[in-house]
């Protein structure tokens, strides 16, 4: 074999790795447009203070019988405080895999990991028909997208809870006011 065809083959084997490479490159780039994106949640995390937490849990009479939804659940607390305090059984409700985890984390921190579990999930695509009570801290516009589905899901005397926003002409059965902010309180009928 001559110098000049064995540069020339190394070259071709050269190029052709190149080519091959950028096709797996493309293909993987294609596969990933593909996926569809991750949920992304409608509204950012705000915490619940600990007091607001616990007059939502009062004012919806939680005890050891009930079992407490969160929906938008984030790091856990009113789920946890419902377990902790009260002996509830709870399910938190969140679409950030993040926040889960530290809700999980914290609920072991707690002592109460066996009373409650988190679930990374749609909140309008989770069953809700367990739940005695559901608590919310989301906006006035998803809680009148919930109205339908706590309506369908709930048994009658489930209670519905709500920091600061309301249900639209839903009327209120009690609101509490506590930190320049309001807790509203629904009983399904």
């Amino acid at each position: 074999m001559t110098d000049a065809f064995r540069r020339r083959s190394h070259g071709s084997l050269n190029a052709a790795i190149q080519v091959a490479a950028l096709a797996v490159a493309m293909m993987a780039v294609l596969e990933a447009a593909q996926k569809p994106a991750a949920p992304t949640p409608d509204i950012h995390y705000v915490p619940t203070s600990g007091r607001v937490a616990d007059a939502m849990l009062k004012l919806a009479r939680v005890t050891a019988n009930d079992v407490v939804y969160d929906l938008g659940s984030g790091d856990g607390r009113i789920v946890i405080a419902a377990a902790k305090k009260f002996g509830a059984r709870g399910v938190g409700v969140e679409l950030d895999a993040e926040l889960v985890k530290e809700a999980r984390k914290n609920a072991m921190k707690a002592g109460v990991s066996d009373r409650v579990t988190f679930v990374q999930d749609d909140l309008f695509k989770t069953n809700l028909s367990d739940a005695t009570v559901v608590t919310l801290y989301l906006s006035n516009s998803i809680n009148m997208r919930l109205r339908s589905l706590l309506q369908q899901q709930l048994k009658p005397g489930s209670r519905v809870v709500s920091h600061r926003f309301e249900m639209g002409d839903w009327k209120p059965d009690a609101t509490v006011r506590l930190e320049g902010t309001s807790v509203h309180l629904w009983t399904i009928r």
